[in-house]
């Protein structure tokens, strides 16, 4: 299971992360007075958007003060990332963190930030499992069926992503590797088209955040044949873990948190962070979230930063193996 998810749960499974990892001190009364800004890096609809979105709403009204999402997706979250790497450090604007932070810095030649320097973080607030899915038309349905018709037609299976960088994409370069599968990535620009063209039957497969296909796997438009997690999720508990079924080892979970501009102040990243961590307590934004098949982690920065540096260092050990590079 990913370090973080350890850090903050125990054996008996996932709840509410310990106290050590959702306390802080309190600060900065005086922050905030004006809306903030929450920028998201991919478009509407996707993982981050929806918990973006859930935790927004409710902090505006326990800030009093609006808390206003400007999606702004682009080379696989860089345009976000570096737009807030670069706004003023005052609380004023942060950034949905997601995985793609911890990954592009290995897949991209070049970056015009250091997502550990020049981001401050803030807390990690949840995680989710992907789900690995396919067309219906696909004459499979086990993970160890879909290994065995891509090894037979070597390069004639495709999977899409939410854009070089994403979870999706890093998920699907992931599997083909462990399973020593010839699959052809084909980059969108977010989930939703993405999904779209997988249920047109235009896709074969697609490895994806379990919230977003929640919908599309309960209505039968498409199959879905395991969770990338090392434990099955909590809302879709009769579908095997990827390990499980085919691969053991494998675990993959996209997560989100917040980050801050790198030189905000100490007092503002807590009083942020002790604000989102209370909500995430609150019956109806856990359950809110939890419904969505995400689990609550609300780490504080410190773990969230040990998290970050880890996740980076395992990235480029999958993208150097992969062989992916975006440039």
């Amino acid at each position: 299971m990913n370090a973080i998810v350890r850090m903050c749960y125990g054996l008996l499974g996932f709840g509410w992360a310990a106290a050590s990892c959702a306390q802080a001190p309190a600060t900065a009364p005086a922050y905030p007075s004006k809306p903030i800004r929450w920028v998201a890096p991919f478009p509407p609809g996707g993982t981050t958007d929806i918990v973006a979105r859930a935790v927004a709403q409710q902090l505006s009204g326990a800030f009093g003060q609006q808390v206003v999402i400007d999606n702004r997706p682009g080379a696989g979250g860089n345009i976000a990332a570096e737009l807030v790497s670069k706004a003023p450090p005052d609380g004023y604007t942060v950034l949905t963190a997601f995985p793609g932070l911890t990954i592009n810095p290995s897949l991209y030649s070049k970056l015009a930030y250091d997502p550990l320097k020049d981001l401050a973080p803030v807390i990690l607030i949840s995680a989710a499992p992907l789900i690995l899915v396919t067309h219906p038309s696909l004459p499979v349905k086990s993970v160890k069926e879909l290994i065995a018709l891509a090894k037979s037609r070597p390069g004639e299976l495709n999977f899409p992503s939410a854009g070089n960088g994403s979870s999706s994409h890093l998920g699907g370069e992931l599997f083909k590797s462990t399973a020593r599968i010839d699959i052809v990535h084909v980059p969108y620009k977010g989930s939703n088209q993405a999904i779209i063209d997988l249920i047109a039957g235009r896709m074969s497969l697609f490895i994806n955040p379990l919230p977003e296909m929640i919908p599309f796997v309960q209505s039968r438009k498409l199959r879905a044949l395991a969770v990338t997690s090392s434990k099955r999720s909590h809302v879709m508990p009769e579908l095997p873990t990827v390990g499980e079924a085919a691969l053991p080892g494998f675990d993959i979970v996209t997560w989100n948190g917040i980050m801050a501009p790198g030189a905000t102040p100490r007092p503002i990243v807590m009083r942020l962070h002790d604000e989102v961590a209370r909500l995430l307590r609150t019956p109806e934004l856990k359950k809110q979230l939890e419904d969505q098949g995400l689990f609550i982690i609300a780490a504080a920065p410190e773990p969230f930063a040990q998290h970050l540096r880890t996740e980076t260092d395992k990235w480029a050990k999958v993208v150097k193996a992969a062989g992916a590079r975006v440039d």
